[in-house]
């Protein structure tokens, strides 16, 4: 059954005319009246979905030119998120790897992507062009999400500087912070996951080539352990993915 991600509140047993972009999906795919869908809003407040978890079924009962209503039908409390909340804080890799990024760290399940303009970064983004390239990848989790089946749509925050992002980092409590390093010292993420990992993880990972001396030494003094994946150097997405897998599967 075809999913669409409808950012609204949602009611069984109720008339609802689909936001623009899950109706013209909908049309896309040339269904009709009478067809079922699911429906999940990824986050926003219900009486059934306050966690943002779980789905609902519903019907098309009116296909337009450029509107669709459908009939929202049962809940179900569908759960396919990851057991920890995994924030991801990343220097964004130049192309189109973030679009590949953003589509898999969806798909394992991460919280929120937080992309980082650094010392060495490719890609460097201000102003409105900064404000398209996060919508434009917030609709990439979107798109994973229905694919995927996950019902909460992780968030991509607004592009920083990595010195504007730990500046507005809070001071450590009981969350785990992981800083990918290649310096010499830093010991493998599996060594600290063996007693599981904490309910709020957030890892920083660098851009091509890495965070700078500089950088590293100002994580680390936000409460950020390096950490190490192993003796291989990976590309930036690679590595970030890699890590999301430890953390989260």
């Amino acid at each position: 059954m075809p999913r669409f991600h409808c950012p609204t509140p949602l009611a069984s047993d109720t008339l609802l005319e689909l936001p623009a972009g899950p109706a013209r999906h909908v049309q896309v795919l040339r269904l009709q009246p009478g067809d079922t869908i699911t429906l999940f809003n990824g986050g926003h407040s219900s009486a059934l979905m306050s966690d943002g978890s779980g789905e609902f079924d519903a019907t098309i009962t009116h296909m337009g030119r450029s509107d669709v209503q459908v009939r929202v039908g049962a809940y179900r409390a569908v759960g396919r998120e990851a057991r920890v909340a995994v924030h991801l804080a990343l220097g964004m890799p130049a192309n189109d790897r973030m679009d590949w990024l953003v589509e898999k760290a969806t798909e394992l399940g991460v919280a929120s992507i937080q992309p980082l303009m650094t010392e060495r970064s490719v890609l460097r983004l201000s102003g409105e062009r900064a404000d398209k390239k996060i919508a434009h990848w917030q609709s990439v989790a979107i798109s994973a999400c229905e694919q995927c089946g996950g019902n909460r749509v992780p968030t991509v925050m607004p592009v920083k500087t990595i010195q504007a992002w730990l500046q507005s980092q809070p001071p450590k409590a009981a969350d785990a912070r992981w800083l990918l390093s290649l310096c010499e010292g830093s010991s493998p993420l599996t060594e600290h996951l063996t007693h599981g990992t904490a309910a709020q993880t957030t890892f920083l990972s660098g851009p091509e080539g890495g965070l700078s001396a500089a950088e590293e030494a100002a994580a680390a003094a936000c409460g950020f352990t390096p950490v190490t994946l192993g003796p291989r150097v990976l590309r930036a997405e690679t590595a970030a993915l890699s890590a999301l897998v430890r953390l989260l599967v």
